[in-house]
Order: structure tokens, then C-alpha cells, then sequence
């Protein structure tokens, strides 16, 4: 396919790109060029059965008189065409005439594209608004020397186009202000279509008055919607009611075969409606009366009964005499006899304005469906398909969505509107349920339109568009893709496309087809299906920024958890997070694994209410705040004391808001290796699940403290158990627990998982899936983190522990110990500096440490850790001795001479810890070891 079509006057060989043509031009070049119509000489059908007196021409007639009277003098023609592009009046100067009939454009001749290319007619039909094609931008030959501009004449009923008005003039003598001259005639005839149809109407309506006069009919009151009659009662109808019997009037009044019709009401009633066609002149329409079954207080005998041609028994709502066909005229000269009847009149109208009400009551219906169902994901793929499959087929045969690629990726769309040549992709292709398996139909593939198109006008315009598009002119796409138009099959379709448009962005388009061209978009469609669009735009927004805030708070949640476990030699580890459904959002809940003094490592698991950045920020300060707490190795119930202080400060004390970690529950357990002892304590949170090596898996007991933030309910309190080695501890997030939205039934959901633990393998990867597959198959409704470790006994070689009297003289003894435990171990390296710090520690335990015992700890793992226990709950500190004094470097030394040291508290007493990693390489110390050693030695 050309990728511009050739310009009329060149040949078929000639491939130089059109300049100066406008896009829409050039794609309606490209679409008569695919029908093969001759350039030279159209063959135009010819329509030889038009009615001289239709209602279009009648209304038209004194206008275009005036037309032609307005521009007496300069040659022009007025041609005026049906809504099917037939030539039904022309009318205008003789040379002009002469050269339409040379074109055959004489009356009846069809002015569509498909048969004369472009034309002023053709883009008005196809576009439904104004339009003027100037003369080299004609297809035919014959008319390049004119300049011809058309507007549609709406009906003001509906809004359909009921046809157009062609003014055709010489080039050089065109003017912008003939344009402006002609749409003021269109509406003008439009408004005399109003004029004749509400005059047929009040006819129709005397003459139904004049019979219900004779025949005793009753009315309905529309303002107070009460049914009235002369010599008896009504029955009353509800709201709901009214507006039942009315749009089923509307479609009887509508239909051509349909006469009768049945409506349920409140109490076991029964409306009965019947459709009687009414005459005047040559106005035709019809009249709906109602009547009720079960009504009581009707004194009357019931109605006369016919059998309807499908075998019902419907009830005549007139006299027998007044037979189904009976025109007004002929009920006036047959009267009913004396008396009331029970039949209301309901409805007087033509078929041409109830069809109007009817399709104007189904976009009503289509805009209420689309309320509810559009959006109900936060899914942009998701809300595009409900807007095709809204649309299909009671609005369009094919809906097409395309959004904008960075819209896809959640980014921020560009404000205003789109250039043709922005990356779409498409995301919904929908034509009813036959199209699932069609290739044609697939998404995600790149989506692009070439300037002129319907669809480039659409995004450039930012307004809802409508045309008529080829099959041909859309199927060679780049790299052999197809286009979805191909499943309404060869021809030319109708299009409307609307902008996805939401807070003054454009984030993609939506297509609307037509099969063929019998039923075109009208003017209210385009509304429409720029309402559809909007709110499917609204949507769509919508999911774009949740999907960036959730990716935002899934980044920033997934930055604040531990990127990788801590390698322990006494704890196996494993953990998972899982976060919630799309729906849900990410939560706040987050575990950690900390690494103590001593060997001891502490185990926490937390979850903080609520979702999205904030839950996740809270989270994460929540988590800062554990691990400075527990930097100060404070005993588990102490850190929640302090959590729970911390998050009861309000950040304004005179401010009555409450701290978004509100209501958080936290479970921190310190786990010792030496003494296989474990402590808990928890604020709210489910407690942790036992496995022991002999396969017995149970929940540890303990004390229920408040969540954080109440925690002056009751205080915190810690538990501690004896963990054999292997035991498997699992701590977790109530998520686990969940069922659907809520908690379910949590005992016999913790009973899931303490028989999935019992059943687990040695791997704890393993159990992490086994547990999630068990008790969340099909995901989490919560977020939840899962926390497993595998406890191990430090082995009794790799610890030594001595007691000492509170005296000076055992820091010797404390060394020579030290010195012979070392080189039993094989880390006589360490000789120097493990001597240094248990001589500076020993000694300040003795002065300054009470009169109880002094203990000294050596413990052997990767590292070599030294602690020094005595019964003075003293912080030590290290200061910056002065030059002349003798005292105050030995904590000074202990920090240069080891990795890290610190001090813990116990319930009586402190115990000071140093940490040093065993170098084999590193060379001995110049410095005379006995000598400083002797500085700590008091004399005697």
C-alpha cells in the first residue's frame, strides 16, 4: 500500500508524497483509492423511487429558496442529500447545474465516498459536523475547479444526521462566510423538522382526544401520575410503576409488530398495554392505553378478550367495535356505548420519536451498567476490557482500547493532548464472544495510527470523533500486524473514537466500530461515548496511580526489610514476605534478625495497621527503633516498654492526633545458644509455634501484652523456655491467619499450621513453601511475614567460665587461665590481646564492681568473646586520661585491641563483653607483653 495515496491528476506510477493537503484529505485519497473508483468519470447509483414530498424536503424547501435568493447573482448550487448520501433537491445557477449533470450528480444520484471519492457530502456523512473540501482536494476530475462546503441537518428530536446541504461555488469567488451562512440554513431546516413533526403529533393527538371523547377514555396525569377518567376511581400507581408502563409505551409506540404488551405490578396486578395506530392526513403514529387487571372498584365488566398471534388472550382496552387497525376517523363515527370503560390513555407519538426516546433510554441504561461495572479493579488492563465488553453489542460490533505506554508503566501522562505519533499499546480488543480465539484479536502489541486517520484526529483533537474507516486503509501495520477492524470483515466500517481523558491528560483512545455503514453514529453517541470514555479514563487514572503508590510502598517496604539474613553458626534462618493482593495493598508488617553480645541473637516480627507508604514508612521506623533498642541489649519486655512509649508520643503534644504505628503488635524473642534458654515477650501479636526435634509442634504460652501505643492497659511481660537443640521456632504475622477479608476461624487455622510444621522436612526454604501453599493457597488477603529459625547449642568445648573473689590478686590467675584456655583452643595468637582485656576488665570489676563474685566467660565460635560479670550496675565509659596521670587507658586499649566490646544488664549485676577475630597472619607485637601485663599487677 502506497503510504500516501496519488494525487488526483498523477499516475498510478507516480509516488511523490502529497504536501499541503490536509490528513483527513489524504486518508480519504487512500480509502477511494482502495475501492478502485475512477478518477475520471464516477458511476454512481442512481435512486429512481425518492419521495418529491418527504418530510426532509418539505422542511428544506423554503430554506434553501432563501439560500439561493441570499447569493443571487454569484453562481453557486445547493444540493440537499438524505442521511444515504441520495441527491433528493438541487437547486442554483444553470452553469453550475450543467456541470453537476456532466458529473452525474443529478437527483438520486448516491454522493457516498464509496462511489465518487472525496467529497464535501462524503466527509459531512462520515463526520457528522461541517466540512469544506476545496478544489484540488476533489478526487473527481470534474470537480477540482469548485469549492464545495457541506453541513449536516440534524434531527432535533434524536440528533441524527436526516442529511446535508451541499453548497457548491467557483473556487476564486469562495468565501469563509458562505460556510457560516450555510450551517445557519441547516439548523434552520432542522428546526423546521421540529416544527412539522410536533404539528403532526398535535393531530394525531386531537384526533385520539376527539375518539377517547366518544369511546370514554381516561388520561394520565404526568406531573402527578395519577390515572383520571370521567364516572369512577383509578387505581394509583407507584413512581416505579409510572416509569415502567411509560418506556414500554415508548417501545410499543416504536415497534411495527408488537401490539400488545404485559406489565407486572405491586399486589398480583397486571398492566395490560395495546397499541392503536392513529391517522391524520398523512401523519401516522400511534396511541397507548393501558388497563389493569385485579383492579378493584372497577364496576364495569371486565374487556373484551382476542387472541394474540403468538396464543395469548389479550384484552381489547376499547369496545370490540374499535378492532386493532381502527383509525380515529373511523372510532368517531363508531361510538362506544354509554358508560366508563377501563382504559387509560398512556401514550401519543410517532415511531420515529419513540425510537428516539428508546435509544435515548438505552444510553441512559448503558451509562448506569458502566457506573457499576466499570473500575472494580485497580487494573488498567482490566478496566479496559469492561469497556469494551460494556460497549459490545449493544453500542458498537468492535471496541478497540489503546493506552498510552507510559501510562501503562504508571508514569505521570503528559498534560494536554497527543500527537498522533505517541507509543500506544493496546490493551482490549472485544467483539462479542466469538472473537476470544481469533489471532486478530490479540493485546498487547504496540498500537500506532498515521496522521489523518480517524484516530490521530482523536488524540489530536482530545474530542470524540466520528468517521468512517476502511479495513484496507488499517491492515498493513509495521512488521505484518493486522488490525482488529478485520473482524467486521472487507469494506467500510463506521468509527467513533473518544480520548481517554482524566485530570486534563490523555492516556489513551477508545475505538468504537460499526459493521458496514447502515448504522452511523450520531450526534448523541458521540456524547455518549465520550461519558463511556471518561469514566473508563477515571478509572484507569485511578489504577495508574495506585499501581505507582503500591509499587512505591513495595520498593520502600522491601528497602526497609533485611536484604539477606545474618549467617549464624548456632541459628538456621529463613523467611519470606508475602504481600497482599493488589486490592489490599502493601501492608506493614516486617521481621528482622539481630545479632547480640554473647552469642545471642534476637528474633523479631512486627505488623503495623494499615497499608500503602505510610504503613510501610511506619514500619520501617518501627523497626529502626527495635534495633537501637536492642543495640542495648535490653531484656525483651524492656523493649517494648520503650516501643510502647515511644509510639504513645504524640509529634504534637497539643495536637489531638494519634501516631500512625497506633495499634501496631510487635513479638521479640532473644534466643541464648549457650544456655539453649529462649525469652519472649509480645505486644499484641499471635504467639509463636514450637516444633521440637521429637516432632511435637505446639504454640509457646505467654503473656498477651496490649498492642503498642495502649500500652498502659497492662504491663508487658517476658516468658522464657528451654529450647532443645534442632528445635524449630516459627514466628509470624496474623495474615497467616486470615481468611478471606476477615480472621475466620483462627483455631483451626493455627491448627493447619502446626500440622504442616509437624509434617515439614529438614529444609526450612521448604517449610516456608510448605506453610504458605498450606495455609494461603490461593495468596494472601494480608500481608504476612513468616519467620522460621532453627535453633542449635553452642558445644560445651567452645565454652569456659571461671568465678573470682572481688580481690586485686585474681587478675593474674584470671590471665594465666586465659593464656592456657587459649592455647587449648589453638589461638595462642591471641595470647597478647585476649590478656590485655581480661586483665582491664578483671580489674575493673574488682574496683568498681561491688563486693560479689567476679565471673569471667570465654566463648569460642568464629570470633573470640570475653565477658566479665560482677554484681555494680555501673556504665562503663571510656575518657581520655590526662598526660600526667597513671589510670584511665584501659578501655581506651580494650577498644583498639578488639572488634567491638559493650556492656549488658541483667536483673543484678552487668556483664562487660569483648569481641575479637582470630588472625594467624598477623605478625607478633614489638612491645614488651610482660612488662605492660605487669602494670595491672598490684604489688605484694
Amino acid at each position: 500500500m502506497d503510504p500516501y495515496p496519488t494525487p488526483p491528476g498523477g499516475g498510478r506510477g507516480d509516488r511523490t508524497p502529497v504536501t499541503g493537503v490536509r490528513p483527513e484529505i489524504l486518508a480519504s485519497w487512500q480509502r477511494s483509492q482502495s475501492l478502485g473508483i475512477d478518477r475520471e468519470r464516477a458511476a454512481l447509483p442512481i435512486e429512481s423511487d425518492l419521495d418529491p414530498d418527504s418530510l426532509l424536503i418539505r422542511a428544506a424547501a423554503p430554506v434553501l429558496d432563501r439560500l439561493c435568493e441570499r447569493f443571487s447573482g454569484v453562481p453557486v448550487t445547493v444540493a440537499l442529500t438524505d442521511s444515504r448520501a441520495n441527491i433528493v433537491e438541487r437547486r442554483g445557477d444553470p452553469a453550475g447545474l450543467r456541470l453537476m449533470d456532466a458529473a452525474s450528480l443529478v437527483l438520486g444520484a448516491n454522493v457516498d465516498e464509496r462511489f465518487m471519492g472525496t467529497s464535501s457530502v462524503s466527509m459531512v456523512l462520515s463526520t457528522r459536523a461541517p466540512f469544506v473540501v476545496v478544489g484540488h482536494e476533489h478526487f473527481l476530475h470534474d470537480l477540482k475547479k469548485l469549492t464545495c462546503m457541506a453541513a449536516p441537518v440534524c434531527d432535533p428530536v434524536g440528533g441524527a444526521v436526516r442529511g446535508a446541504v451541499n453548497l457548491s461555488v467557483p473556487q476564486v469567488l469562495a468565501d469563509p462566510g458562505m460556510a457560516l451562512v450555510l450551517q445557519d440554513a441547516t439548523e434552520r431546516i432542522g428546526e423546521r423538522l421540529l416544527e412539522l413533526g410536533t404539528a403532526r403529533e398535535l393531530e394525531l393527538m386531537r384526533s385520539f382526544r376527539k375518539a377517547r371523547k366518544l369511546g370514554g377514555h381516561a388520561e394520565l396525569d404526568l406531573g402527578s401520575g395519577e390515572l383520571s377518567r370521567l364516572g369512577g376511581p383509578s387505581p394509583r400507581l407507584a413512581p416505579q410503576e409510572r416509569l415502567m408502563l411509560l418506556e414500554r409505551a415508548v417501545e410499543l409506540i416504536s415497534s411495527t409488530g408488537e401490539a400488545f404488551a404485559e406489565v407486572p405490578l405491586a399486589g398480583g396486578r397486571t398492566a395490560m398495554l395495546r397499541r392503536r395506530e392513529l391517522h391524520h392526513g398523512d401523519a401516522e403514529g400511534a396511541a397507548v392505553e393501558v388497563s389493569f387487571e385485579g383492579t378493584p372498584g372497577t364496576e364495569t365488566p371486565g374487556p373484551a378478550v382476542v387472541t394474540a398471534p403468538d396464543g395469548r388472550h389479550v384484552p381489547l382496552l376499547n369496545r370490540p367495535t374499535a378492532a386493532a387497525g381502527v383509525n380515529a376517523s373511523d372510532a368517531a363515527a363508531k361510538p362506544h356505548a354509554a358508560g366508563s370503560t377501563d382504559a387509560w390513555l398512556l401514550l401519543v407519538g410517532e415511531p420515529g420519536v419513540g425510537r428516539h426516546a428508546a435509544e435515548a433510554r438505552g444510553r441512559l441504561s448503558l451509562l448506569n451498567e458502566a457506573g457499576v461495572r466499570l473500575g472494580t479493579t485497580l487494573d488498567m488492563w482490566r478496566t479496559a476490557e469492561e469497556l469494551a465488553e460494556i460497549a459490545v453489542p449493544r453500542f458498537a460490533d468492535l471496541v478497540v482500547v489503546d493506552l498510552v505506554e507510559s501510562v501503562l508503566a504508571g508514569e505521570e501522562p503528559p498534560p494536554g493532548r497527543l500527537h498522533s505519533d505517541v507509543a500506544l499499546r493496546r490493551v482490549a480488543v472485544w467483539a462479542g464472544e466469538d472473537s476470544l480465539d481469533t489471532p486478530i484479536g490479540r493485546v498487547d502489541e504496540p498500537a500506532d495510527y498515521p496522521a489523518g486517520t480517524p484516530q490521530a484526529r482523536c488524540l489530536e483533537t482530545g474530542q470524540p470523533v466520528t468517521d468512517s474507516v476502511l479495513t484496507a486503509a488499517l491492515a498493513g501495520h509495521p512488521a505484518g500486524r493486522v488490525h482488529p477492524v478485520d473482524l467486521l470483515g472487507e469494506g467500510v466500517h463506521s468509527y467513533l473514537g473518544a480520548p481517554l481523558s482524566a485530570r486534563g491528560s490523555v492516556l489513551g483512545l477508545a475505538g468504537f466500530y460499526r459493521r458496514g455503514r447502515t448504522r452511523p453514529y450520531e450526534q448523541d453517541d458521540l456524547a455518549l461515548a465520550g461519558e463511556l470514555a471518561a469514566r473508563a479514563a477515571t478509572s484507569v487514572d485511578n489504577a495508574r496511580r495506585y499501581r505507582r503508590e503500591h509499587h512505591a510502598s513495595l520498593t520502600l517496604q522491601r528497602s526497609l526489610l533485611p536484604h539477606a539474613l545474618p549467617r549464624l553458626s548456632t541459628v538456621e534462618l529463613a523467611s519470606r514476605y508475602l504481600p497482599a493482593d493488589a486490592r489490599a495493598g502493601v501492608g506493614g508488617d516486617w521481621f528482622d534478625v539481630i545479632p547480640l553480645s554473647g552469642m545471642r541473637v534476637a528474633l523479631v516480627v512486627g505488623d503495623v495497621p494499615g497499608n500503602g507508604l505510610q504503613a510501610a514508612a511506619t514500619m520501617g521506623r518501627l523497626r529502626t527503633a527495635v534495633r537501637t533498642l536492642a543495640g542495648l541489649d535490653l531484656l525483651p519486655e524492656e523493649v517494648l516498654v520503650h516501643l510502647d512509649d515511644l509510639v504513645s508520643r504524640t509529634p504534637d503534644e497539643s495536637a489531638d492526633e494519634q501516631d500512625p504505628a497506633t495499634g501496631a503488635t510487635c513479638l521479640y524473642a532473644v534466643y541464648d545458644p549457650v544456655s539453649c534458654r529462649c525469652t519472649v515477650a509480645r505486644a499484641g501479636h499471635p504467639p509463636p509455634a514450637l516444633l521440637t526435634p521429637d516432632g511435637e509442634a505446639r504454640l509457646i504460652d505467654l503473656p498477651a501484652g496490649p498492642p503498642l501505643g495502649l500500652g498502659g492497659i497492662q504491663p508487658y511481660e517476658s516468658a522464657t523456655v528451654d529450647l532443645p537443640a534442632g528445635s524449630l521456632l516459627t514466628m509470624y504475622t496474623d495474615g497467616l491467619l486470615k481468611e478471606s477479608r476477615g480472621y475466620g476461624d483462627t483455631e483451626a487455622r493455627t491448627g493447619r499450621l502446626l500440622a504442616s510444621l509437624s509434617r515439614a522436612g529438614p529444609a526450612l526454604e521448604d517449610i516456608c513453601d510448605r506453610v504458605a501453599d498450606t495455609l494461603l493457597p490461593g495468596g494472601p488477603h494480608d500481608d504476612v511475614a513468616l519467620l522460621l529459625a532453627r535453633v542449635h547449642a553452642l558445644p560445651e568445648d567452645r565454652v569456659a567460665s571461671w568465678e573470682f573473689p572481688s580481690d586485686s590478686s585474681v587478675v593474674a590467675r584470671a590471665r594465666a587461665l586465659t593464656r592456657a584456655q587459649l592455647a587449648a583452643w589453638d589461638l595462642s595468637e591471641l595470647d597478647f590481646n585476649t590478656g590485655l582485656v581480661v586483665s582491664e576488665l578483671v580489674t575493673n570489676a574488682v574496683r568498681y564492681g561491688g563486693q560479689g563474685p567476679v565471673g569471667l566467660r570465654l566463648l569460642r565460635d568464629d570470633s573470640l568473646i570475653c565477658e566479665v560479670s560482677d554484681r555494680s550496675n555501673t556504665s562503663p565509659r571510656i575518657r581520655r586520661a590526662a598526660t600526667t596521670e597513671e589510670g584511665g587507658r584501659g578501655l581506651f586499649l580494650v577498644a583498639q585491641f578488639t572488634k567491638s566490646w559493650g556492656a549488658r544488664y541483667m536483673p543484678q549485676g552487668k556483664t562487660v563483653w569483648a569481641e575479637q577475630i582470630p588472625q594467624p597472619e598477623q605478625p607478633a607485637p614489638e612491645t614488651d607483653e610482660q612488662a605492660l601485663l605487669a602494670m595491672f599487677d598490684d604489688p605484694g
